[in-house]
C-alpha cells in the first residue's frame, strides 16, 4: 500500500508486502546511513517527532518575534522562510534520511509558520489558538482511532484521496490564478470567499480539507507501522516524523484559513 506523501515514495522500507528486492536495498544502504544493530520502531518514531515539532514551535516563536518586533519584516521572513522550508524538505524527502535536514525543515518552517500566524492574529484576535486547538483535536481524534483499530489505510480509501485530493489541489490553483489576475474583484479569498445561500464556499467545503488532512495522517501512521514491521533501518524513523511534521503544517494552515473565512 502506497502512501501519498512523498516523503514515503519509492521507499521500500514502507511497503506493506515487500519482495525480497525491496528488502535487500534495504541491506545494501552504505553503513553511514543507517544503523545495522538497530531498526526503525513506532515509540522511536514519537521521540524523534516530538523533538521535530519541538524545533519547529522554536522556529515559530523566532519568526512571531522578528515580525513582531519588526513588523516591516514579516513579507520578507515570510518568503525566506517558506522558499528555505520547501528546499529542506525537498532534499529531506529525496535524499537518504538524514535528521539534519528534516531538523533544518523544521524550524525554517516553523519561522514561517510564525511569522504568518502573527499576520492572521493581527487581524482577528485569537484565531492561531483556535486553530491550535482545532489541529490537536483532528489529530488526537484521528490517532485515538488508528490506535484503536477503527480506522485504517485501504488501497480503496487511498483511491478516493487522491482523487479528492487532485480535485482540491486543482481547484487552489485556479483559485490563485484567479486572483493574481484580479478575476474576482473586492474578495481576498477568491472563490473561497464566493457565497452559496450566504455561506461562504471556503466554509462549506471545509469539512472535506479537514477529512483529507485526517486521512493523510492515517496514511502516515500507516507507512510507520508498516516501516517497523518491516524492520527498516533505524534513520528511517526521521522520515516518519518529517512526513507527520508536513501533514499535521498542512493541516493547521488550512484550518487557519477556514477560521479566517469563517469570521471574515
Amino acid at each position: 500500500m502506497a502512501s501519498s506523501n512523498p516523503a514515503f515514495a519509492g521507499k521500500p522500507a514502507f511497503k506493506q508486502n515487500p519482495t525480497a528486492e525491496d528488502l535487500q536495498k534495504l541491506y545494501d544502504l552504505p553503513s553511514a546511513n543507517r544503523a545495522p544493530e538497530r531498526v526503525m520502531t513506532v515509540e522511536d518514531t514519537v521521540v524523534k517527532s516530538f523533538i521535530t515539532f519541538a524545533v519547529l514551535l522554536v522556529g515559530a516563536v523566532i519568526g512571531w518575534m522578528l515580525v513582531g518586533t519588526n513588523p516591516a519584516l514579516g513579507s520578507v521572513v515570510t518568503m525566506i522562510s517558506a522558499i528555505a522550508a520547501l528546499v529542506f524538505a525537498l532534499i529531506a524527502i529525496f535524499a537518504k534520511p538524514n535528521p539534519v535536514f528534516v531538523l533544518l525543515y523544521a524550524v525554517t518552517e516553523g519561522v514561517f509558520l510564525g511569522a504568518i500566524s502573527l499576520f492572521y492574529e493581527s487581524l482577528w484576535n485569537g484565531i492561531v489558538l483556535q486553530a491550535v486547538i482545532g489541529t490537536l483535536a483532528v489529530v488526537g481524534v484521528t490517532l485515538a482511532l488508528f490506535a484503536s483499530g477503527k480506522i485504517r489505510a485501504s488501497a480503496r480509501a487511498n483511491k478516493i484521496w487522491l482523487i479528492a485530493f487532485g480535485a482540491y489541489f486543482l481547484y487552489s490553483i485556479i483559485n490563485m490564478f484567479l486572483l493574481l489576475f484580479g478575476a474576482i474583484q473586492n474578495n481576498p479569498w477568491g472563490l473561497d470567499g464566493v457565497r452559496i445561500f450566504g455561506i461562504p464556499l471556503g466554509v462549506i467545503i471545509a469539512p472535506i480539507v479537514i477529512l483529507l488532512g485526517a486521512y493523510s495522517l492515517v496514511m502516515d501512521f500507516d507507512m510507520i507501522k508498516q516501516g517497523a514491521i518491516n524492520k527498516a533501518p533505524a534513520a528511517f524513523a526521521w522520515t516518519g516524523a518529517l512526513s507527520i511534521t508536513i501533514t499535521v503544517v498542512w493541516l493547521y494552515l488550512q484550518i487557519l484559513r477556514i477560521l479566517a473565512i469563517a469570521r471574515n
